[in-house]
């Protein structure tokens, strides 16, 4: 039963990756007019344009997106953490729990796919950040928070015993990343386009390695 949902999370997965690299195809094809910062081209500029007028820019809450920004990557360096310990203490990285290090793995993928479109950018923020031109897709901090802050749901839902502690822990997990994606959404600092992106992939990204979870471990 768990293999065949690991398979269809295998699926689901590549489908949202492949939606993905279609939406960003599509931005680059479609609609595309040099009505960015210092005249770069925007893919979908009529409704990017818009609706950055409708939400206009709001820096305060740019700043309090940006800082909770960390919470992913204080996730990630718990279960760093959590790895390491049990590394030491079963002398042995092969000892490690196997959906652990699989979480490793999807980490630096994660990170790479951060990297990627932070050295090649394929549009630019709306306004100057601290006067400088920033990449802007997929949203950095959407992608960040919705592929790391399931896998905490993920986790606590097989390492926690208390019915309670996982629903606090889940329904707090899931405020604060629809917060955070509103609050980027509306903040002025993205391209709506931006933000659609980073929910495909993230969305791609955390499926796939649900899957590979599921399909790797017999009972969870």
């Amino acid at each position: 039963m768990m293999k065949k949902k690991g398979k269809k999370n295998l699926l689901f997965g590549g489908i949202l990756i492949a939606t993905f690299l279609l939406w960003t195809l599509l931005i680059q094809t479609v609609d595309v007019h040099p009505l960015g910062q210092n005249g770069t081209n925007i893919g979908f500029a009529t409704f990017n344009c818009w609706f950055h007028r409708l939400t206009d820019v709001h820096m305060t809450i740019y700043t309090i997106t940006d800082w909770l920004g960390l919470v992913p990557l204080v996730v990630c360096l718990i279960f760093a953490g959590v790895g390491l310990i049990q590394m030491i203490k079963r002398k042995s990285l092969c000892k490690v729990d196997v959906d652990i290090i699989i979480l490793g793995v999807y980490y630096v993928a994660v990170i790479l796919a951060y990297s990627i479109f932070e050295i090649i950018p394929i549009n630019y923020r709306p306004i100057l950040i601290e006067g400088v031109m920033e990449a802007s897709y997929p949203s950095s901090t959407t992608l960040l928070v919705l592929c790391v802050m399931p896998t905490l749901i993920e986790q606590i839902q097989r390492r926690l015993s208390s019915v309670v502690a996982k629903r606090i822990i889940t329904i707090v997990v899931i405020v604060f990343s629809v917060f955070m994606v509103i609050g980027r959404l509306i903040s002025g600092v993205h391209w709506f386009t931006d933000i659609v992106g980073g929910v495909l992939l993230s969305a791609g990204l955390f499926n796939t390695y649900k899957a590979a979870v599921m399909l790797s471990i017999k009972k969870i």
